[in-house]
């Protein structure tokens, strides 16, 4: 279902339209897709389901606003940090998944990753939504990425089409254990030596070797 009108945010003082977005994105990650109730969002942010509904005229329509208005910018950030970046590629590569994980692995929106993985099947349009404005852009980001290493003879030839697939995996599993509820679960304390380990061992594998 798509919105006859784009919402205008700016009409009614008294909505909050980013706390919609952050109240959307709690009930998403803690309950799924599917049992978030707009009538739980609208009484979290504070709003009436009517307020709720002046801005997004239905659930498909406030998980993408979540999606836009929180993972897109960054990946547009992380995309503006490869263009200028002009340091080694094992730096450049250590910078984007540090930054990656800060921004989006330690926060709320790591939840995402689960929910789509749980629930693509029964809602094929959103996750084609997610594949398109997260997950090929994602993968577009790293390849990109690789490029430019190889252009310098700083990352060895490799597969383009499957390597960055392989180099994006395991930072969406750290995500999905921190949401896992005890089944392959890694305590938060040590995602961030899960990550310096990962890092360290992909470049490792992608690197020329000196």
């Amino acid at each position: 279902m798509s919105c006859p009108f784009k919402p205008r945010w700016e009409r009614r003082k008294d909505a909050r339209p980013q706390e919609l977005l952050d109240a959307a994105l709690d009930h998403f990650v803690a309950r799924g897709f599917a049992a978030t109730r707009l009538d739980d969002v609208a009484k979290s942010a504070g709003v009436s389901k009517g307020t709720l509904y002046f801005y997004f005229c239905s659930k498909e329509e406030l998980f993408k606003a979540v999606v836009r208005e929180s993972i897109v910018p960054l990946l547009g950030e992380a995309e503006g940090v490869i263009e200028q970046f002009t340091g080694s590629s094992e730096d450049l590569f250590r910078l984007v998944m540090t930054t990656w994980w800060d921004n989006v692995g330690a926060s709320k929106l790591s939840g995402l990753p689960k929910l789509m993985t749980a629930e693509a099947g029964n809602f094929p349009e959103l996750a084609k939504f997610y594949q398109e404005e997260v997950v090929d852009r994602g993968e577009k980001l790293v390849t990109t990425m690789l490029k430019r290493g190889i252009a310098r003879g700083e990352i060895r030839e490799m597969d383009l089409e499957l390597a960055p697939k392989i180099l994006i995996s395991p930072i969406i599993m750290m995500m999905m254990w921190k949401h896992s509820g005890g089944v392959c679960h890694v305590e938060s304390e040590k995602l961030g030596s899960f990550l310096a380990f990962y890092i360290d061992m992909a470049l490792r594998g992608i690197l020329v070797e000196r």
